[in-house]
């Protein structure tokens, strides 16, 4: 196996949509020993170093019949998929009754034989870790119910949208819905009580347990059980959890990676906890909102913080970039979230364009047309990312300056220079504006003065020839469209400047 990269790159994978799809092509049920090899071979030459697979673990019915018969969820699903039958809502992937793969997918065995193949050509494997809850018919809530938050008959009463009664074992039983502060509570899983010690060990088990059959997880959540968060969502202060699992699990499976989707500005204080990559989620909402100076802000934070951030223009719990990124706007974006320091994460079907969110609980995705200009940039995008340079390289933000006096326009670029060691270095700027922009990229003592410079853009494949003693003073003049994105791969060069 290749020496894993500074920055890697991720790949995230809807399994049971990817697997009904693949069934559709095949003429038969799909399962994780019918993905085919070219598929695999393709992810490899794409440049990615992770496949995530998204929903692999075993459910119940319970659960899935929450799914089903939710009226608001299910008109939402019916506005993704209009000729939605029962069998397309096998529930949602996040309740989860076992941490064993799915008997549909074709169980541990078949996830094994797909992780070989994955190795085989340097690929590592993610699968997901739900901390904060689980399903309504998960085995514990008979063999252990003080494993969940208990309710009252007076809290069922006032918030019924968070308790729910259960029978067990003969008796009733008032639980609390897993939810975060924010929301009400999820119908289809019970609340974990992070106050109970028992329970923690139990948890820790059941990530030792996923260790065991993947390379990584990436943790949903995983700020709802950090103590400050849980005490203001249930009233108890749990011990904290993260930092002594992760160390559990890092000691049973040396290089094993763990991923926290996380929000609220708490990314430092879970990557001070011990996981190797937190969502950016501060730097897509930004991007978003075209906020400039709050991406640049972002962008000045400390190296050892960045290099942590997952960067993503879109997930399963989001919507998808091209329906949220105008053409233009998208690849701008896209340039700057991904040619940044980081692991940089992508979803099957964004590289198509598809603009139909799907939701969990769905195990079929609706058809929708490839964009080819959109998969054609993705593409030069992904090839530019093969390149050394941008996986273990130095990054380093950039200034602008005015192109003339009264021209605030450089307030629209983001600029930012990798280089390593042995010499390569490459200039990105991009106009994040929706109108014509001007500036000066002044790069100082970053480039020999007394040298001339070819700067080739990747993208373009347009060439400039520049003194070093321009670059360095005034700086190289940039004069761009709306969402220009420039990638120059920068050489000496012994050709006179123009």
């Amino acid at each position: 196996m290749t020496a894993a990269h500074v920055f890697p790159l991720l790949y995230q994978v809807n399994t049971r949509p990817f697997l009904i799809d693949l069934g559709r092509r095949l003429g038969r049920t799909a399962t994780l020993d019918d993905i085919p090899d070219d598929i695999i071979d393709g992810w490899k030459s794409s440049g990615f170093d992770w496949i995530w697979l998204l929903s692999v673990w075993q459910t119940g019915t319970a659960s899935r019949d929450v799914s089903r018969t939710n009226a608001e969820w299910r008109a939402g699903f019916q506005k993704t998929l209009p000729d939605l039958t029962d069998d397309d809502i096998p529930g949602s992937g996040f309740a989860i009754t076992a941490y064993t793969v799915h008997q549909s997918l074709g169980g541990n065995a078949a996830l094994a034989r797909l992780r070989a193949r994955l190795a085989k050509r340097g690929l590592k494997l993610m699968l997901d870790f739900v901390p904060n809850h689980m399903a309504l018919d998960h085995p514990w809530v008979e063999t252990h119910p003080e494993y969940f938050i208990a309710g009252t008959e007076a809290l069922l009463k006032e918030q019924p949208k968070n308790y729910i009664r259960l029978k067990q074992r003969g008796e009733d039983r008032i639980l609390a819905y897993g939810r975060d502060p924010y929301f009400p509570g999820w119908p289809d899983a019970l609340q974990l009580d992070y106050a109970n010690p028992a329970l923690q060990t139990a948890m820790a088990a059941e990530l030792l347990s996923i260790a065991k059959l993947c390379d990584g997880v990436r943790c949903d959540m995983a700020m709802l059980i950090l103590p400050d968060v849980f005490e203001r969502t249930w009233g108890r202060r749990p011990q904290l959890f993260w930092p002594s699992a992760i160390q559990q699990v890092k000691a049973a499976v040396p290089g094993f990676i763990l991923m926290a989707e996380v929000y609220w500005d708490l990314e430092w204080a879970l990557q001070q906890q011990g996981f190797d990559y937190t969502y950016d989620k501060r730097l897509y909402d930004r991007l978003r909102e075209r906020n400039l100076d709050a991406i640049r802000g972002h962008l000045y934070a400390d190296m050892v913080f960045q290099k942590k951030l997952a960067r993503f223009l879109e997930n399963h719990d989001e919507p998808r970039a091209a329906a949220t990124f105008p053409p233009g706007q998208h690849e701008a974006a896209a340039v700057i979230t991904f040619l940044t320091p980081g692991l940089r994460f992508l979803q099957d079907g964004q590289f198509e364009g598809r603009k139909v969110h799907l939701s969990p609980h769905l195990g079929r995705a609706p058809e929708e047309p490839v964009d080819a200009k959109l998969k054609a940039f993705y593409a030069s995008l992904l090839d530019v990312l093969k390149r050394p340079l941008f996986r273990d390289g130095h990054w380093q933000l950039l200034n602008c300056a005015p192109a003339w006096n009264g021209n605030w326009t450089d307030a629209c670029f983001i600029a930012y220079r990798w280089i390593a060691s042995n010499g390569d270095q490459a200039l990105v700027v991009v106009n994040y504006s929706d109108h014509q922009s001007q500036c000066y990229v002044r790069l100082n003592d970053l480039v020999s003065t007394s040298q001339t410079w070819r700067l080739a853009d990747l993208f373009s494949q347009e060439t400039h020839i520049r003194k070093g003693s321009e670059l360095a003073s005034v700086g190289l003049y940039i004069d761009a469209p709306p969402w220009k994105a420039l990638l120059f791969w920068m050489e000496p060069s012994q050709e006179a400047s123009r």
